[in-house]
């Protein structure tokens, strides 16, 4: 009997401690759940530190208990791939950003505009060069970012791709044709 109610309470409680990225239930660290990559929270440079060494910046608004966030999350992690050593990528959880009514440009609530996902692009003098909300396509950034540091066009240069890591990164990618 004792037995019986072992297995019982151990299959109740089996999916409880599984992650899942179609739901918006909290699984931890969505950077480290999601897309393989704890080295993106907390960044390296705050925003205010990547604007005064005129460094340009993609800051991510997200939640760790949003669908679209877990989602996008391998996307952010490739803006840090690509543009990681040039570019601060600084992903925000919008739960952190201290309410005020006002904000200056040097603080993360003067960009966010209240949904998530939302990637915002600043240039090397913290103007704004791109602002989307929702999952934006990884080429969509790439093509500002490759503006800002003036490199050649997507078009006009070698698609890079990498192989991916784990069963998560593997879904959000599209197969090679």
């Amino acid at each position: 009997m004792i037995f019986l109610c072992a297995v019982t309470v151990w299959f109740s409680y089996s999916g409880i401690s599984q992650a899942d990225i179609n739901n918006d239930r909290y699984d931890g660290n969505i950077f480290v759940v999601y897309a393989g990559n704890g080295s993106l929270v907390p960044s390296k440079l705050t925003l205010k530190q990547s604007l005064d060494r005129e460094k340009p910046v993609v800051l991510v608004y997200y939640l760790d208990d949003n669908s679209d966030s877990k989602q996008f999350a391998f996307i952010v992690s490739r803006f840090q791939e690509f543009y990681g050593r040039a570019a601060s990528i600084i992903p925000i959880n919008v739960d952190t950003i201290p309410p005020q009514d006002q904000y200056k440009p040097d603080e993360v609530g003067y960009y966010y505009k209240g949904a998530i996902p939302q990637t915002v692009v600043l240039d090397q003098q913290g103007k704004i060069v791109f602002d989307g909300i929702g999952q934006v396509k990884f080429e969509d950034v790439d093509d500002v970012l490759r503006q800002v540091f003036d490199l050649v066009p997507r078009s006009q240069s070698v698609e890079l791709k990498r192989k991916t890591f784990n069963e998560f990164n593997s879904e959000l990618v599209p197969e090679a044709k």
